[in-house]
C-alpha cells in the first residue's frame, strides 16, 4: 500500500476515534450511531486526500473557488451527482478542496445534497438528518437546473471555527482570481 494512502487511512482512523469522543451529547444509541457515521465518512473520504482519486471516483471539479463575503469560503467544489439524494455517510455529493500552496489541492470538507420532494421552499416536512444534525434548507438551487434542496456541510479535514456543520468556513480562503467572475450589470 502506498505510503500516502497508509498515512491517510491511519489519519482517518485517528480522526474517527476523535469524532467518537467529540460526538454531540444525545442518547447513547444516537451518539453511537453519529460516531459510527462520522467514522464511515472519514474512511470513505480518506482516499480523496489524493485529488486524482476523487476525480477518478467521479467527483467533477468546478474550476472556481466559492466564497461569500463576510462568511468565509467553501473552496473548490467537486460534485458527484450520482450521490445526490444520498444520506449515506460514505457517499457525500460534493467534496471541497483548497489550494495546498504547492500547486495542488487539499481535501477540507464534504456536503450531502437531498432534493426537496415538493420543491416548495416554504415546507420542510421531508428534512433529512445525518449525524443527528438536520440538513439546512430547503433552499433554491445554486446553479441553473439544480432543484430546491437541503444541504449538510461537514468540515472534517479542516477545522471550521464556526462549527463542524456550518456552511462556510472562515479558515478557508480563495486565491485572487480563482472565484467565479461576477456577471456584468
Amino acid at each position: 500500500m502506498p505510503r500516502t494512502l497508509t498515512f491517510a487511512l491511519a489519519t482517518a482512523a485517528s480522526l474517527a476515534t476523535l469524532a467518537a469522543v467529540a460526538a454531540p451529547a444525545a442518547t447513547g444509541a444516537d451518539t453511537a450511531r453519529a460516531a459510527a457515521d462520522r467514522a464511515a465518512t472519514y474512511r470513505a473520504t480518506a482516499p480523496f486526500q489524493r485529488h486524482a482519486s476523487a476525480v477518478k471516483a467521479g467527483y467533477v471539479p468546478d474550476k472556481y473557488c466559492v466564497e461569500r463575503a463576510g462568511a468565509g469560503a467553501l473552496g473548490y467544489p467537486h460534485f458527484n451527482h450520482g450521490h445526490d439524494n444520498s444520506v449515506d455517510p460514505a457517499k457525500p455529493a460534493a467534496l471541497f478542496y483548497e489550494d495546498d500552496g504547492r500547486g495542488g489541492k487539499r481535501l477540507i470538507g464534504v456536503q450531502w445534497t437531498v432534493f426537496d420532494r415538493d420543491q416548495d421552499v416554504t415546507t420542510d416536512d421531508d428534512r433529512p438528518k445525518l449525524f443527528g444534525i438536520p440538513f439546512k434548507g430547503p433552499q433554491r438551487g445554486n446553479f441553473p437546473g439544480q432543484p430546491v434542496h437541503y444541504a449538510l456541510h461537514m468540515w472534517l479535514w479542516k477545522k471550521n471555527p464556526a462549527g463542524t456543520f456550518e456552511t462556510f468556513n472562515r479558515a478557508v480562503t480563495c486565491l485572487p482570481g480563482t472565484t467565479r467572475p461576477k456577471p456584468a450589470a
